[in-house]
């Protein structure tokens, strides 16, 4: 019997024919969402009834998802974070899960130093002033010899650590699994602290880690108000990390000097206070959307289904 599998990223298309090809050549019949926007619970309980295997973007697989999906028997996540997949239901369910980890890590990587760049030079508000038809100058720092604090030391953690350190950039990391045996501790001259220490040092700080019940709003009135009031917040990662509405009182009442995130807790936010204040940046969850990522994240959560489907 032919296999079924769902495809739901809305960029999975502009990989290009390489993911579709190996998926073809497998034998699948490809399913795909044709809204053009993320699908939410009863979208992906209808899509999943007969499918076999799923190709996620951000789409919600709760357990309502996966019970109702009996045929359901590999989830393959296009990226890195799991938080949108039910992880013990799929478990209990005996449903296998793998992500395409390290595929994005360079274009989220660059994206948060170019945040750095955004913020200490106030690209943003210098482009629009300019562009107004003023001539008005705005005094920036430089980014050489300034601390970055990096929280969550994975694939883009790293890739982070490795072009900081090019730009001449100091590196402290705060991760609860880091091995000190780690090859870019000693190749970056990384100095490992306990978040508070890190969150109190950084000039540049910036968060690499998953949403889970642990680090919603580890960025809170608290560790913001611990912040220099110098620093810099840079959220590439999940929108839930940081509370929203204390990061809008630190920005306005100068506990901080600015913010730039590519996520937000809802998305698109819809005009949230945040985005009337000069000194936050916010880009579109743009992270992992360049060619080359998503290429990448193409090919290998389709080469990750193929392997976990083999022998269904």
């Amino acid at each position: 019997m032919i296999k079924k599998v769902l495809i739901t990223p809305k960029s999975f298309s502009q990989a290009g024919d390489a993911p579709y090809k190996l998926l073809r050549e497998a034998g699948f019949e490809i399913i795909e969402n044709k809204t053009g926007k993320t699908l939410d619970e009863a979208q992906l309980i209808e899509q999943c009834k007969d499918i076999d295997g799923i190709i996620v973007g951000i789409d919600p697989v709760t357990e309502a998802v996966l019970k109702n999906a009996k045929q359901l028997k590999a989830i393959s996540k296009y990226g890195a974070g799991l938080d949108n997949i039910d992880l013990e239901a799929a478990k209990n369910l005996g449903i296998k899960v793998e992500r395409a980890a390290g595929t994005n890590a360079v274009s989220v990587a660059e994206l948060a130093i170019g945040l750095f760049f955004s913020m200490a030079r106030s690209i943003p508000v210098v482009s629009g002033i300019t562009k107004s038809g003023k001539w008005d100058r705005v005094k920036g720092v430089e980014l050489t010899g300034k601390t970055v604090g990096i929280i969550g030391f994975g694939n883009i953690g790293r890739e982070v650590a490795r072009m900081a350190f090019g730009i001449g950039m100091k590196i402290m990391v705060y991760d609860p699994f880091l091995d000190e045996g780690n090859e870019y501790i000693k190749k970056y001259s990384v100095k490992a602290g306990e978040l508070e220490e890190v969150i109190k040092e950084a000039d540049f700080l910036t968060l690499h880690l998953p949403n889970t019940e642990e680090t919603r709003h580890m960025i809170n009135r608290d560790s913001l108000a611990s912040m220099k009031k110098t620093a810099y917040l840079v959220n590439t990662s999940r929108g839930e990390l940081v509370d929203e509405e204390a990061l809008y009182e630190a920005l306005t009442n100068g506990v901080i000097a600015g913010a730039a995130e590519d996520v937000f807790s809802k998305e698109p936010p819809e005009g949230h206070k945040l985005l009337t204040l000069d000194n936050f940046v916010l880009t579109a969850h743009i992270g992992g959307f360049t060619v080359e990522a998503v290429e990448k994240m193409a090919v290998q959560s389709a080469l990750n289904l193929i392997e976990m489907l083999k022998g269904e």
